[in-house]
Formats: C-alpha cells, sequence, structure tokens
C-alpha cells in the first residue's frame, strides 16, 4: 500500500521542477521580459487591453503596424550592463533575430537595443531601451511599403519653401 502513494508522490516531486525549468525557458517577448523581472529584481508593468490596441493600431495604419507587445519598467534602479543587457536580449528573442542597433551611454545609465527580423511580408521589430530608472521593452510588426508612405508626409521640402 505504502508503494502506491509514494509512486505518485514521486511523480508530482519530479514534475513540479520540469514545470518550473520548462518555463524559464521561455523565448521572444515574454521571455526577455520575465529574465529582466528576474535579473534585476524589477516588475514589469504591462500595458492593459494591448491586443484591442494592437488591432485598433493595424486597422488605423491600414496594416502597417499591428502585433504591439510593451513592457514598462518605471523603477530601474540596478546598473546595468550593455553586454549582459545584449546577450539576455539575444537569447531569449529566439532564432531569426538580428540585432540593428546598439547604443550604450559610458555611464549605462542609457542603454537602446533594435532588433529586426522578417515576419512573412512585414517585419518584426523587438526594441529595449533604458533611460535613467525607465525602460521599456516593445515588440511590433510592421509594413515597410507603409512606412515609407507615412515617412513621406513628414519631409521638409526646403527648395519649395525657399521659391515662395
Amino acid at each position: 500500500m505504502k508503494r502506491f502513494i509514494l509512486i505518485p508522490l514521486a511523480i508530482v516531486a519530479l514534475a513540479i521542477p520540469a514545470a518550473v525549468l520548462a518555463g524559464s525557458g521561455q523565448t521572444g517577448f515574454n521571455g526577455v521580459v520575465n529574465t529582466i523581472e528576474s535579473r534585476y529584481h524589477v516588475h514589469a508593468t504591462r500595458i492593459p487591453f494591448m491586443g484591442l490596441i494592437s488591432l485598433v493600431s493595424n486597422k488605423a495604419t491600414h496594416g502597417g503596424v499591428g502585433s504591439l507587445h510593451v513592457a514598462e519598467f518605471d523603477s530601474f534602479t540596478e546598473q546595468v550592463d550593455g553586454n549582459e543587457l545584449n546577450r539576455m536580449v539575444e537569447e531569449k528573442l529566439g532564432q531569426g533575430w538580428e540585432r540593428m542597433i546598439r547604443e550604450t551611454s559610458k555611464k549605462s545609465h542609457e542603454q537602446t537595443l533594435i532588433f529586426i527580423r522578417p515576419d512573412g511580408d512585414k517585419m518584426g521589430m523587438f526594441i529595449v531601451d533604458l533611460d535613467g530608472n525607465e525602460m521599456d521593452v516593445v515588440q511590433l510588426s510592421v509594413d515597410p511599403k507603409h512606412l515609407d508612405d507615412d515617412i513621406g508626409h513628414y519631409s521638409h521640402h526646403h527648395q519649395q519653401d525657399e521659391d515662395q
């Protein structure tokens, strides 16, 4: 009788650590956010209704921007090593992401990492931005064709202004 009780207890005792270890292997947006939370002992504020906001932004930009994920860290007090942050993000993002920009201030109070990857006919972007005590982590998908159209609205026409 004792054997039948011990076997299920042993299975449960082995399953719980396995589940915890499997959860820590999380990749992508949640993997990066959870790793930052764990490493720097901070808690991320995730923007409520982000799914709805993502849907609205996709409609408003005619498919130009979508798949938004945002997390904010408001009381980031630990010193951040730029190499360590870059390594953590690269490891947790997973395959296919390529770092496009890495900017680190001399005193490490400001860090910016921007990664990109193909996302079908769109481009995935992953941004980590530390500015003083605030860190933002953003993932989105953008349509490069729509970006060209939108950026064109903000270009300056100096020659035209001078002729008038």
